[in-house]
């Protein structure tokens, strides 16, 4: 196994770690806030260490680039998403979470 193997299987590993992270602050969180930001920060990161796993791997500029296109667009998606949640969340008149 190279060296660029080596590499690309850590970078998939370690983004899948950042993907269970998330799916666990998801459901261990306390108010829909917090676990829009575990979820969103931590997909986030994942699918851009999965995407740079992938670079490694990948044999064409053409296939890199369809990549780094996804992710991009992932990432302005999930952002989008979050705040229109977070706003939905303000209309019904969710407070943040905070110790009592």
């Amino acid at each position: 196994m190279s060296i660029l193997d080596m590499a690309s299987l850590v970078l998939i590993a370690v983004g899948c770690l950042f993907f269970i992270a998330g799916s666990v602050g998801m459901l261990r969180l306390p108010d829909v806030f917090t676990r829009l930001h575990a979820t969103t920060k931590a997909d986030n990161v994942g699918l851009g260490l999965l995407v740079l796993g992938l670079l490694l791997r990948s044999g064409s500029m053409f296939v890199a680039s369809k990549l780094v296109l996804i992710w991009l667009l992932v990432l302005v998606a999930g952002a989008t998403t979050c705040h229109l949640i977070a706003q939905s969340a303000i209309r019904r008149g969710e407070r943040p979470w905070s110790k009592r």
